[in-house]
């Protein structure tokens, strides 16, 4: 019968596991390893890179609830026509 103090919870967790695996690896194969995963990752840090503004924007957004104030302000001085509004989602 399994116990609580029998069990490993060490190897359970996949992040741990992976670290272990990854300490056990030669210096040769780690710096191939890097090497391959910046390939991969390249486009994907591009787009991050690209996508920051509006994770900036998107965080503010959630964590100020004012900025929707700010921006029904900014609306309202651009004197936009109604179906404009109505594009943006601020119509009637």
């Amino acid at each position: 019968m399994n116990t609580p103090n029998s069990l490993n919870t060490q190897s359970k967790n996949l992040l741990n596991l992976i670290l272990k695996n990854w300490e056990e690896l030669d210096d040769s194969i780690k710096t191939k390893l890097i090497k391959i995963w910046s390939v991969l990752t390249y486009k994907w840090q591009l787009q991050i890179l690209f996508n920051l503004p509006f994770l900036f924007w998107w965080a503010l957004d959630k964590s100020f609830p004012k900025i929707h104030e700010f921006d029904a302000t900014i609306l309202n001085y651009l004197n936009l026509p109604e179906w404009a509004l109505s594009f943006i989602g601020f119509g009637q």
